[in-house]
């Protein structure tokens, strides 16, 4: 009886375990089906927060800066003629004077080059968070000198002061991408690349805002304008330390785990932090010994030419668009139709809201329509926009109507470019680079995007004056 009894239980036992395996596997297919499709959940409020004081001493500033040199144009035309005439006792020549707006609009797309060049850097060294407070001082030394220029009579501060506010949104808006791509989690980065470009045109909106008349667009008011950039920049200041540093930064580059860890249930909470930390410690083995890539140096790789013809031709269709030329000729059109020049301001705010409203929306258009359709169907759409542009322009003296039809294709074609190109891209050109590339393609991009705004906006000045 006890000898039969010993091989039923050992047969009993190997019974009882293999139907233990299975039960366990059939739980975690359940399990994996569950998390297949179980809805996303929103960002927590930490990561939330810390996108914003992220974002509004990144790319806000940008934008901010961008926009707030249009309204002062003539404002700053006079000061450099009485400060040109009390200096040196003569009238300032016109072409002079052209030449030295010219210089003071545009000396901010080369701190922004400088700012893109060396953003990269500064991320390394002093870390995402590090370099974007350190970057606030320089905003800070910015608008001090702009704010001077006009009761000391040196215009010269005010260049230097644009210089360095250049310089300032050129590290933001290269840092910013790289803190909230690292920060977000695997289903919410998509939407976090968003993040930067809702930043950037509420920053143009809220300049064209503050440089109406009613608030700080009067001409006593205008070094106040320009050194108003410091507040995003103490924004910053106060609300950033309180958040951690990345935590990719901080496993990968510092190789402090623990610190790490603690970043990560910051941000997504005790529970969920473990996925999260199991991709970035992949990416680290992955990364073991390879450095990151100068752009100079992705030239001549073979490996990674597609990716970087990807990030060339879709970073030169933004440029040869037409955007820039739409907004140069914008002023004039709406002169045409008969609006006053009083109130132009108010109708250009209507660019500013239409490039804030694609940001806002293109997030859920992707989702829905895909990246490769947005891209194909916004450029279709502003090539149609711009030959019924084309028309109206040609023969708006005919009709009384036609002027309104330029007015319309404006809109239409800034929706078109923001819901396509513009936005679309932000989110596209991420993903196809590796995290080794990054870094060698963030200063393209970031130069690309920056001398694209800057030139709007400086055309939008100049073709005010």
């Amino acid at each position: 009886m006890a000898g039969g009894g010993g091989p039923r239980a050992g047969l009993c036992s190997d019974e009882e375990e293999r139907s233990c395996e299975a039960l366990r596997e059939r739980n975690v297919a359940v399990l994996m089906s569950r998390e297949a499709l179980r809805t996303p959940k929103l960002p927590s409020w930490t990561l939330f927060l810390a996108v914003c004081a992220v974002g509004i001493g990144g790319t806000f500033q940008y934008g901010y800066n961008v926009s707030i040199i249009n309204a002062p144009t003539q404002h700053i035309h006079r000061f450099l003629n009485e400060t040109w005439t009390n200096r040196y006792h003569k009238a300032l020549n016109p072409d002079l004077l052209t030449f030295l707006w010219s210089v003071i609009a545009s000396v901010f797309s080369l701190g922004g080059l400088c700012g893109a060049v060396v953003g990269g850097s500064m991320a390394i060294r002093l870390g995402r968070k590090g370099a974007l407070l350190m970057n606030n001082i320089i905003a800070m030394l910015a608008s001090i000198l702009m704010g001077i220029s006009f009761p000391t009579g040196l215009f010269e501060l005010l260049i230097a002061g644009r210089f360095l506010i250049g310089i300032n949104s050129g590290v933001g808006i290269c840092v910013q991408p790289l803190y909230l791509g690292e920060v977000a989690p695997k289903h919410l980065r998509g939407g976090m690349a968003m993040g930067s470009s809702i930043f950037l045109t509420g920053g143009i909106l809220m300049g064209q805002i503050i440089g109406l008349r009613e608030l700080l667009g009067e001409e006593m008011y205008w070094p106040l304008l320009l050194s108003s950039s410091c507040l995003p920049a103490f924004a910053q200041l106060l609300f950033l330390p309180w958040f951690p540093e990345s935590p990719r930064y901080l496993l990968i580059d510092r190789g402090d785990e623990l610190s790490c860890v603690k970043a990560l249930k910051r941000f997504h909470g005790s529970s969920e932090y473990g996925r999260e930390m199991e991709d970035i410690q992949r990416e680290s083995f992955a990364l073991d010994g390879v450095k990151a890539k100068k752009p100079w140096q992705l030239l001549t790789d073979r490996a990674v030419r597609w990716q970087l013809i990807t990030v060339i031709v879709m970073t030169m269709g933004q440029q040869l668009s037409g955007i820039n030329a739409i907004y140069f000729y914008a002023t004039y059109v709406f002169e045409q139709a008969g609006i006053s020049a009083e109130q132009i301001p108010y109708v250009t705010l209507g660019t500013g809201a239409c490039e804030c409203l694609t940001a806002l929306t293109c997030g859920l258009l992707i989702d829905y329509v895909g990246r490769r359709y947005l891209i194909i169907g916004g450029y279709l759409l502003m090539t149609l926009w711009s030959i019924v542009l084309t028309f109206s322009l040609t023969y708006q003296e005919l009709y009384p109507w036609v002027p309104y039809v330029s007015m319309t294709s404006i809109f239409a074609f800034i929706l078109s470019f923001g819901l396509g190109p513009e936005q679309t891209e932000a989110v596209l050109l991420p993903g196809v680079l590796t995290g080794v590339l990054l870094h060698g393609c963030l200063p393209l991009l970031c130069n690309s995007r920056d001398k694209k705004q800057i030139f709007s906006g400086n055309q939008k000045g100049i073709s005010q004056a």
